[in-house]
């Protein structure tokens, strides 16, 4: 494994098979899916990939289910649990990449009164999924999924005033 570079998606997939116990390459893309879309997207070809290339590197052990499709089921080795909580632990700040195509719309002279009624619909509607889904599931979660589930609400929250801000952008306007 010294030579291997994990990745945050590799970490990610380490992390969805430990909290599963064990899983298909398909069940870590859906779970994925499911749970931290929303804040860390990752495409379904990669998810394919990292499980071949942590499983090339020791990192997950597979078993063939007999039954069914035969499909190939992963688990953590004592290589790979130790990996993911090496990273857990690891206090490092990676500054945030936003991503927002809106805003680079914005930076490039999109019409903000074309932008507005659409971005600020999405973030409304994204903040009241998240807000509901705080409501109906938030006592279920761990601490640290109910934090990030926080972390999309303030997220959502924060949009939706820039959006509103951007939106009265002629009540900012100097006098001409």
């Amino acid at each position: 494994m010294a030579d291997l570079r994990l990745t945050t998606s590799s970490y990610l997939v380490l992390g969805v098979i430990d909290k599963l116990g064990e899983a298909s390459a398909y069940d870590v893309k859906v779970e994925a899916g499911r749970t931290v879309a929303p804040f860390w997207s990752v495409p379904h070809a990669q998810v394919y990939a990292q499980c071949d290339r942590l499983l090339a590197a020791g990192l997950l052990a597979q078993v063939r289910q007999e039954s069914g499709r035969n499909r190939r089921v992963l688990t953590l080795t004592e290589q790979g649990g130790r990996a993911l909580r090496d990273w857990l632990d690891d206090p490092e700040f990676v500054p945030v990449e936003a991503r927002e195509r809106g805003i680079l719309k914005l930076w490039f002279g999109a019409d903000p009164e074309a932008l507005v009624p659409g971005q600020l619909g999405e973030h409304r509607r994204t903040l009241g999924e998240y807000e509901e889904l705080a409501e109906s599931v938030g006592t279920l979660l761990t601490p640290g999924q109910r934090e990030a589930l926080e972390f999309g609400i303030r997220y959502e929250r924060m949009m939706t005033e820039f959006w509103e801000w951007v939106g009265r952008r002629d009540e900012r306007a100097p006098d001409r």
